[in-house]
């Protein structure tokens, strides 16, 4: 009985960290170019329990043991990086990535004296904006006012009076929309990077990622690559899309199958425990 309470409270605590992840997919199912987490499980412990050979009976074909589990625990949670749904939007600053890619961008931090350090994070939401900066033109940033980082390692600026185009590379022209017969002028390339290993990718909130603390730089290039349009291989098979956003792969019904499935397996380990109290205690009441 005490076996069974075991068995019973580890697999609820492992089914509340899958309910949890649902409940976050579910969240964010409309929250663009946000990719869903799946959960991987394991066996706490699996013992297997052999009988005497008196158990033995004429016609029994089932083997002489079984096996005795302690519940399942949370080993892994991994983020599934398939293509969402592009939808059109028309606005010029909204770009969606064809691809395993990101978007880099420099997240502004304060160190310990309280000044400004910048770090590079990346994400899949390609709804940039266009905000004034101190040289009377505009830099694209994201949402929350991160820069969006080129290849360069520089933001994007765009010139006031100029309309920014980029081609599927992630190359950017600054047309002027007072003369539109003057040539186009370049204003960089918005850098994109491949994703080789999802599972590495630390989620920092605000549909960000993040390289764990203590990787290093070779460590790095087996997590993330720069994607290089100049040569041909296929890191590169990343493109870019102006005037679409990537929705999130969030499959709505997929995710409430799940949610009811984690909540009867809850309901089953509940009444597994109320169970094996109310066995314990008969056993505890019981007189000679």
């Amino acid at each position: 009985m005490n076996n069974s309470m075991i068995n019973s409270s580890v697999s609820m605590h492992s089914l509340q960290q899958k309910l949890d992840i649902l409940s976050n997919n579910i969240a964010n199912v409309n929250t663009n170019g946000f990719k869903k987490k799946e959960a991987s499980f394991e066996d706490v412990l699996t013992n297997v329990k052999s009988q005497p050979e008196g158990f033995r009976q004429q016609g029994r074909f089932s083997p002489l043991g079984f096996n005795q589990g302690w519940g399942s625990k949370l080993v892994q949670i991994q983020t599934n990086l398939s293509q969402g749904p592009i939808q059109p939007t028309g606005n010029v600053t909204d770009f969606a990535i064809q691809g395993d890619g990101l978007f880099e961008v420099s997240v502004s931090k304060a160190d310990e004296n309280g000044n400004p350090v910048f770090q590079p994070a990346w994400t899949r939401n390609g709804a940039f904006s266009l905000s004034p900066d101190a040289t009377g033109g505009t830099v694209l940033t994201t949402k929350e006012g991160h820069f969006i980082t080129g290849v360069d390692g520089n933001p994007i600026r765009v010139p006031a009076g100029f309309r920014p185009v980029v081609e599927s590379n992630g190359t950017i022209k600054g047309y002027n929309e007072q003369d539109p017969s003057a040539a186009p002028i370049n204003l960089g390339q918005i850098k994109l990077v491949r994703v080789v290993r999802p599972q590495l990718l630390q989620d920092v909130g605000d549909n960000l990622y993040a390289i764990p603390n203590g990787i290093t730089a070779a460590e790095k290039a087996n997590i993330l690559l720069d994607v290089n349009p100049l040569v041909d291989n296929p890191a590169n098979r990343v493109s870019l899309m102006q005037g679409f956003l990537e929705q999130s792969n969030v499959t709505l019904s997929d995710e409430m199958t799940d949610l009811v499935i984690v909540q009867r397996a809850l309901q089953l380990n509940s009444r597994a425990i109320t169970s094996s109290d109310q066995m314990m205690n008969i056993a505890n009441n019981l007189r000679a």
